[in-house]
């Protein structure tokens, strides 16, 4: 993904609040934590081509930032009131299991949401495709077909699904 593209600012502008609440659960002073969102800014920026689309944009944020907050604390390694490095990863650390949770927890609802979409037949191969123990080679025994008609059956629903989960979740992250 390019910086001057359409989508990398929309992510990068979203980003903002989320990026400068993870900034603040590391260094308290609001002051420094703007400052370091600034610096966050110019690196994700520059950086832009790095980001993997279709990845949490807020968690590649937040572990750019994470290594600004690094640089600002060998800075301020003589002050009295800094976190020591362990109580800095532990809270890295619990943000990350929050946005993997979050974005796991959107991804989820996204994926319900569009099986609800799909027809009563599409749904009914979905889930029988996914129960313990099950196989294209079952299904296609089952229903009389052949394992290739079943196998590009359950490609195209896939493929549907997938885009219905990323347009569900570029709705959620623009409401």
């Amino acid at each position: 993904m390019n910086s001057d593209s359409e989508e990398f600012v929309r992510l990068l502008t979203e980003a903002q609040g989320p990026v400068y609440g993870y900034l603040l659960t590391l260094i308290p002073d609001r002051s420094r934590a703007r400052d370091l969102l600034q610096e966050t800014n110019i690196t994700l920026w520059k950086k832009a081509a790095t980001f993997e689309e279709g990845t949490n944009f807020n968690a590649w944020a937040c572990k750019i930032a994470y290594f600004h907050v690094l640089s600002f604390r060998r800075k301020m390694a003589r002050e009295k009131l800094v976190f020591d490095d362990d109580i800095l990863d532990y809270l890295a650390e619990r943000n990350d299991d929050r946005l993997i949770q979050d974005f796991t927890k959107d991804r989820n609802a996204a994926l319900k949401a569009c099986m609800q979409k799909l027809s009563d037949k599409q749904r009914k191969l979905v889930e029988e495709r996914y129960k313990p123990g099950a196989s294209v080679q079952r299904i296609a025994a089952d229903q009389g077909r052949t394992v290739g008609a079943i196998s590009q059956t359950l490609y195209r629903i896939r493929h549907n699904l997938m885009q219905c989960i990323e347009k569900t979740l570029a709705s959620m992250q623009t409401s």
